[in-house]
């Protein structure tokens, strides 16, 4: 597949099995995201202690690691939803404008038109319709026929027939399948996925699953972040493990089975 081509030259070679890896070579044309010496300290506690990671475009990346490793903080930070005390993030969008890496810090509110973000908070207002949440994501990013999206986001995912009813009243199924609509409605070029399985009844999970599959064949850059290797080695182009806010190891999804994949893991994550 072309977009696998693409990205498999900005990475460059796998990383060796078990040995922590650096930030992956890559060619700045070729990078959707750049992540350079990345710190976030709450207090005295240290989420993040100098990640380096790029990701390139058209990219399928599985973010691993254990509660605490950072994780959920690195997505909140590309996304722009939190500040990091150090290091830099540069991130690539569409269009002519967008042709080049822009740092976060300094175009936060025009990146953020580039990513959509599927994560433990849905983003959505409890007292609004689907329809009328959607509809202010609309305006925040300018979508022109806003509403012939939206008939078909919400027929996509299910909600048609509840797109007048408050937020409030959903399953938590629904309010995560409503978050997919929001996420995908002005078709962002990078897609951030944290933990987004949790939680969801079966419909739900189906519906995510097959979502991911449509964002694995598509010319998308994606990171997404699980506790479940299965499901991330199910689709992703590469794996990246966070063990206590550093990455911990990195490589190629060519040629790991499961099996490798969690004594990687469990070497990975042991260390101190």
């Amino acid at each position: 597949m072309q977009r696998r081509s693409a990205a498999e030259q900005a990475r460059g070679p796998a990383a060796t099995p078990g040995k922590a890896q650096g930030p992956a070579p890559t060619s700045e044309a070729a990078s959707a995201i750049e992540v350079r010496s990345l710190t976030k300290a709450f207090g005295q506690q240290v989420a993040l202690r100098g990640v380096n990671l790029t990701v390139a475009e058209g990219e399928f990346l599985a973010l691993f690691g254990p509660n605490g490793a950072g994780k959920t903080t690195l997505m909140r930070i590309v996304a722009s939803l939190t500040r990091p005390t150090a290091g830099s993030v540069h991130v690539r969008g569409r269009g002519t404008e967008s042709s080049a890496l822009q740092d976060l810090a300094k175009s936060a509110t025009e990146v953020r038109r580039h990513i959509g973000l599927i994560s433990h908070n849905p983003l959505l207002y409890g007292d609004l319709t689907p329809d009328e949440n959607l509809r202010f994501f609309a305006r925040m990013y300018d979508l022109p026929n806003a509403g012939a999206r939206i008939d078909t986001l919400l027929e996509q995912v299910g909600l048609t027939i509840r797109r007048k009813d408050p937020v409030r009243t959903f399953s938590r199924g629904m309010v995560q399948r409503l978050a997919i609509a929001r996420a995908i409605l002005h078709d962002p070029a990078i897609m951030l996925l944290d933990e987004p399985y949790t939680g969801l009844d079966l419909q739900a999970t189906d519906m995510l699953r097959t979502f991911l599959q449509e964002l694995a064949a598509s010319d998308r850059t994606v990171i997404l972040t699980t506790h479940n290797l299965e499901q991330g080695l199910e689709m992703c182009d590469r794996a990246v493990i966070l063990n206590k806010g550093k990455v911990a190891w990195q490589g190629e999804r060519a040629g790991l089975d499961l099996d490798g994949m969690k004594e990687i893991y469990r070497r990975a994550t042991s260390k101190a």
